[in-house]
């Protein structure tokens, strides 16, 4: 009988395992038991496995223990960076550095790393890179802007050169950035691809940087079982039906837990966004037209548990194959937005209930990775996708491609009768007609004139100009919707007889919070660290369509 995988029998570094005993990680995943043995022989690595099943540490760990073998051999004596982690979007940078340093905790003298795919002037992180880090962390166009720039050498130095999200580097626009990367870097290196599907841009990066390379293909389903990850479709009439069934999901309490609601443009999203604050459900914002500093702060909230909801836009790619092909060749972003961008692939949102594709995915790679954002690791999760007629040939597509060879239904029929609400439209239709185009702009009026108030870089031109910043801060208010307050709870009478079981605890929670502290009132985490049951996992909706009684001269 063969012993069970872990990771005291590898022949790791002593800090690397008690570092790995404080993060809790009992056991490797199935990706970090095939791929770190072969790393720490010296080989050349392409791995694809599914989001969620810790490809970070699969290639961290390695990284670390060959560092730390170095540093202990008596022949090397100068510092130099030796390993170099490519990532396509700012965010998944930060997320690599928060994971090198937590596997670090215990030698952190003896392996330094730097992230500097960060939106920050290349002045600010030149003397960092001066002091000549273990390992680099960053997007190509950055690193390559400081090897270019003199501050960052690799030539004679690297070691081992990893590629995160691999099928995603061309797609982001990196492909001559990545061709430029390889004249900077020596003949020989260790390589890693890591990636959740092999697609054709993964192809064309293996042939440029692995040398010889161990294929890892793990026979697993690119998104977890079904017992862990239930998977619905919800056909909408109309856009009108799909603003009413997220109102009765969210505000009946069917769905529970952190959500994040997948929506196919900025504009869109704040349109949601708005459209939720009507029935004073809190939502934050994440798209490519907020700084950087401001989307790993919107991140750490809602992973914190400030916000339930996250309203996200993955602009990368929810973009045509056309549009990207123009950015492959080098054309520049659209105005405003940061071209380096993804809320759908690699950032590690904790304790995500259900992922609600508001808007269908374009392509079977964006269903899997906004499908991915839930059902981590051992978790379980929920997601559903609204679908209007004209989608479905979209939906079809998709879930053919998951199907493959399976005749049984990936997506399956949401049993929700839209009926059963209709008690509900004309507060869904009140909450749409307050959302207005203008209601829309002032929003996002808003949100940057506070990013301009917040600005690190613009505190000096403020100090310096007193004036200018009086004037912005006395500027007219902006009213982006106006709220009415009989919105904010639903009426007894207008909840569906068969849905009350559920709904009503819902309902009598937010009378008795209304009592609490504000600090009492905090949400704690998401639905699996609160131990709830998800009604949207063994509820389904099967009564008649009640009667709606008279009203007597009830407002609601």
């Amino acid at each position: 009988m063969e012993p069970e995988p872990s990771f005291a029998h590898m022949g790791l570094d002593g800090r690397l395992l008690q570092a790995i005993a404080e993060l809790g990680w009992a056991k490797p995943t199935l990706i970090q038991e095939k791929a770190i043995p072969l790393a720490l022989e010296g080989k050349d690595l392409l791995a694809r496995a599914r989001t969620g099943s810790g490809k970070t540490a699969a290639y961290a760990i390695p990284l670390i223990q060959h560092l730390l073998q170095v540093k202990m051999s008596p022949s090397v004596t100068e510092q130099a960076v030796r390993g170099l982690v490519l990532v396509p979007t700012k965010e998944l940078g930060q997320q690599v550095l928060q994971m090198i340093r937590q596997l670090t905790a215990y030698c952190s003298r003896d392996v330094r790393v730097a992230d500097v795919s960060g939106q920050v002037d290349m002045s600010a992180q030149r003397p960092i890179l001066m002091e000549k880090p273990d390992v680099v962390v960053g997007t190509p166009s950055r690193v390559l802007a400081h090897l270019q720039g003199h501050s960052l050498s690799l030539r004679h130095s690297l070691e081992v050169l990893v590629l995160d999200e691999a099928d995603l580097l061309f797609s982001f626009g990196f492909e001559e950035d990545l061709k430029n990367l390889l004249c900077h870097f020596p003949k020989i290196y260790q390589s890693f691809l890591m990636s959740a599907t092999l697609s054709e841009e993964v192809q064309a990066l293996k042939e440029l940087v692995l040398h010889n390379p161990v294929t890892l293909k793990l026979r697993e389903s690119q998104l977890p079982e079904a017992a862990q990850l239930c998977q619905y479709q919800i056909r909408c009439a109309g856009e009108e039906d799909k603003f009413l069934l997220l109102y009765a999901l969210l505000k009946l309490g069917l769905v529970r837990g952190k959500a994040i609601l997948f929506v196919s443009a900025v504009e869109r999203g704040y349109r949601l966004k708005l459209f939720l604050e009507q029935f004073s459900i809190p939502a934050c914002v994440l798209n490519a037209e907020l700084p950087v500093q401001s989307r790993c702060h919107i991140i750490s909230q809602f992973n914190q548990g400030f916000y339930d909801y996250i309203v996200a836009t993955d602009e990368q790619v929810l973009a045509e194959p056309a549009v990207r092909a123009r950015r492959r060749k080098g054309a520049k972003a659209e105005k405003g937005k940061d071209p380096e961008y993804g809320a759908a692939r690699g950032i590690d949102f904790q304790n995500v209930a259900t992922v609600i594709n508001f808007d269908p995915p374009p392509s079977v790679e964006s269903y899997i990775h906004r499908a991915g954002r839930t059902a981590r690791a051992d978790n379980p999760g929920t997601a559903l996708t609204f679908v209007t007629h004209p989608e479905c040939p979209l939906l079809a597509e998709i879930e053919e491609a998951l199907a493959g060879e399976s005749t049984e239904p990936v997506l399956r029929p949401y049993q929700f009768r839209m009926e059963e609400v209709e008690g509900l439209r004309y507060r869904c239709r009140d909450a749409m007609r307050s959302v207005t185009k203008q209601a829309i702009k002032e929003a996002r009026l808003r949100e940057i004139k506070e990013e301009l108030l917040n600005s690190e870089k613009l505190k000096t031109y403020f100090e310096d100009n007193p004036h200018d910043l009086r004037l912005l801060r006395h500027d007219r208010p902006l009213h982006p919707a106006i709220v009415k307050p009989h919105l904010r709870n639903v009426p007894e009478y207008l909840v569906p007889p068969t849905l009350r079981a559920i709904a009503q605890p819902q309902l009598n929670k937010r009378k008795r919070r209304k009592h609490l502290a504000p600090s009492s009132r905090r949400p704690r985490g998401g639905f699996q660290a609160r131990g709830g049951r998800n009604p949207l996992r063994s509820f389904q909706y099967m009564g008649r369509r009640p009667r709606r009684p008279a009203s007597k001269g009830k407002t609601s």
